[in-house]
């Protein structure tokens, strides 16, 4: 868990995906979109890859990927953040997260 907080405190926006998952490139590409520069784990190409993946199952990312830190603040899967994204609710807080500029 520890691991887990320090990697999505470096940056503004930390999305953990598997490189073989439609919804992550998906959820990268909404973000790509709207100009913010997500960091990117993917689970399946890093050293502790699955050890992270059950640390995110316990903070109750389910499915594990994608799972979305905006702020260091867990936001959700996809579903989550496409529920955002339609109450105009998500560009704010990537702004507010400092990951966009206005």
């Amino acid at each position: 868990m520890d691991r887990v907080s320090k990697m999505v405190s470096e940056k503004p926006v930390v999305i953990f995906s598997k490189s073989s998952c439609c919804m992550s490139h998906t959820i990268r590409s909404l973000f790509s979109d709207f100009g913010a520069n997500p960091m990117v784990y993917e689970l399946d190409e890093i050293p502790r890859g699955r050890e992270i993946e059950q640390a995110l199952s316990r903070l109750g990312c389910n499915p594990t990927v994608p799972a979305v830190f905006i702020g260091g603040q867990f936001v959700g899967g996809a579903n989550e953040v496409m529920s955002l994204h339609l109450k105009r609710s998500l560009k704010p807080m990537l702004t507010s997260a400092g990951a966009l500029w206005v």
